[in-house]
């Protein structure tokens, strides 16, 4: 026999070995969860892919603080609208703040797709933290679309500020 033949005898014999039927039960059962994000009283008005960075005063740098949607979430019964940004896959809160129209959206220094604005109350780490943020999206566009977004966002909270007093 030649050696292709040799070869083609063996890779025959390898394509008849059928793999056993293997099945295993399951040591634990786990049950189904429900996960609340605390997103269920709300309806969603923005949603967009971005990077969100955070400014840290003793170092004098931007620390990025994760890559994911930003979305402007409405409460149903209280009508107010906050910024929600969660990172991709592990779904982590980067950043969790109402909207107020004290916060001033301002361009970041040498990019038409990045926004920069101070927070007074950032509670994405539990505790509500005054924090300057930036924003960058993937271009101009998305940038200018976040603005507009925002900025309406500012109106509807502030009108709802005096509907209240």
């Amino acid at each position: 026999m030649s050696d292709k033949e040799e070869k083609k005898v063996v890779e025959q014999q390898e394509e008849e070995v059928e793999s056993p039927d293997v099945h295993f039960e399951p040591i634990v059962k786990l049950e189904e969860v429900d996960v609340k994000t605390n997103e269920e009283d709300e309806d969603s008005l923005f949603k967009m892919r971005a990077k969100l960075f955070r400014y840290n005063k003793d170092t004098k740098e931007w620390k990025e603080r994760g890559t994911g949607d930003v979305k402007f979430l409405q409460h149903k019964t209280s009508k107010k609208i906050r910024l929600l940004m969660r990172r991709d896959k592990t779904l982590k809160v980067c950043a969790n703040h109402l909207i107020d129209s004290t916060m001033k959206l301002s361009p970041n220094v040498g990019s038409d797709r990045s926004w920069v604005w101070n927070v007074a109350a950032d509670v994405s780490d539990g505790e509500p933290v005054a924090e300057t943020l930036a924003i960058r999206f993937a271009n101009s566009d998305n940038a200018n679309l976040f603005k507009e977004e925002f900025e309406k966002a500012q109106k509807s909270n502030e009108e709802l500020g005096k509907k209240d007093n």
